[in-house]
């Protein structure tokens, strides 16, 4: 009796103790203001995450803050961490306190810092830092920072509509973060150099369709005023504004011949009226971070930038997703490769958009200044 009465407690403990295991997941996403399935910015780094994890059998989970603040991120980066998160993935700008926090609380987790590196400032005016201390900007030996050349890719978008023959285009942002400005610039220069190979000397990129919506979410807001613009004879408009970009699809959709440009991922298959998408390998660069982690080669401590020059921007040039009919692939192939081997330099701030668009004999509008970068 007391060995069957031994064995049915070692049963129960087993049980218990099973039941109580948590599960754990190596490799942890945590989204920012806007969630996976904004079609965008998050939804491309988790699909690449997903793809890689996927394909060599490694548990994966994303996280979503409870609020945008310092506070929420750190926590939910405690939370992956503490459900076994080996590797760490942020996506944004918004990460690059709470990734300088934990990189020193977690030494042995390895940090994907996307469009940021990090940093203790929280006011740039004053310096204040999230902890007292001094300023520091230390990218630790366990993170690597990402960023990409988003003026390239804004180029690339502003050139073929100028040489679709578009030529009234307007631009709405999300924020004016630096990955955004430099989306707007860029399509913006793009927009002239097409212009002037055309000798459209009247050509004209207006201010008051140069905007930043202070939202990544769509809204009726954003479709109302993406329907005035095209109303008032916009032809295209440049949403680099996450899942606030579906609001002026919308909007396209219910005008007549009036084209959205699409970001961070190919966005054609959201909406016919979707001309092109000002791309980023944000899927190809995070599989390359896992792909080194994995490999026991994850390099740290480093700040990286990725461009055309490594193949990590670009408009989507698969058949299903070129609309673009009077600028064709190979054109675009030339202009890439100008690109990729310095032949052609964008701009990356609105001083050097200005010496840009005047050095192509196009006089400048000094509202555009403060359009394309409000602190200028």
């Amino acid at each position: 009796m007391k060995k069957v009465l031994l064995a049915f407690v070692l049963l129960v403990t087993v049980v218990v103790l099973f039941g109580c295991t948590q599960e754990t997941f190596e490799i942890a996403m945590i989204t920012d203001s806007g969630d996976i399935d904004d079609r965008s910015f998050n939804q491309g780094t988790w699909e690449g995450i997903n793809e890689y994890a996927a394909a060599n059998d490694i548990s994966t989970k994303y996280y979503k803050p409870t609020e945008v603040s310092f506070d929420a991120y750190v926590a939910a980066i405690d939370l992956a961490v503490a459900n076994g998160a080996k590797v760490v993935v942020t996506p944004g700008f918004l990460f690059e306190n709470s990734v300088h926090k934990a990189q020193t609380t977690y030494p042995d987790v390895s940090f994907v810092l996307i469009d940021g590196s990090p940093h203790n400032v929280i006011n740039w005016d004053t310096m204040a830092t999230y902890d007292g201390s001094a300023p520091d900007f230390t990218v630790a030996a366990n993170t690597r920072s990402i960023f990409f050349q988003e003026e390239q890719s804004g180029f690339l978008a502003g050139y073929a509509a100028v040489r679709e023959g578009l030529v009234d285009l307007g631009f709405m942002g999300g924020m004016a973060v630096p990955a955004v400005v430099r989306f707007g610039i860029g399509f913006v220069a793009g927009a002239y150099k097409a212009a002037s190979e055309m000798s459209l000397t009247n050509f004209e990129f207006a201010p008051e369709h140069y905007v930043y919506l202070n939202s990544f979410a769509p809204s009726d807001e954003t479709k109302i005023m993406a329907g005035a613009w095209y109303s008032a004879g916009v032809e295209a408009i440049f949403a680099a504004a996450g899942g606030a970009g579906n609001s002026v699809m919308a909007a396209a959709q219910d005008a007549a011949n009036k084209w959205a440009i699409g970001v961070d991922v190919d966005q054609s298959n959201l909406s016919t009226r979707v001309l092109t998408s000002a791309m980023k390998g944000l899927g190809t660069a995070v599989q390359g971070a896992l792909a080194d982690y994995y490999a026991g080669t994850f390099e740290g401590g480093v700040s990286v930038t990725l461009g055309a020059a490594e193949d990590a921007i670009g408009l989507p040039t698969v058949t299903d997703s070129w609309r673009l009919e009077v600028f064709s692939v190979s054109s675009y192939n030339i202009l890439f490769n100008k690109l990729a081997d310095g032949t052609i330099v964008v701009p990356t701030d609105a001083a050097g958009l200005q010496a840009y668009v005047t050095g192509l004999e196009f006089t400048w509008d000094a509202a555009l200044t403060e359009a394309v970068s409000p602190t200028a």
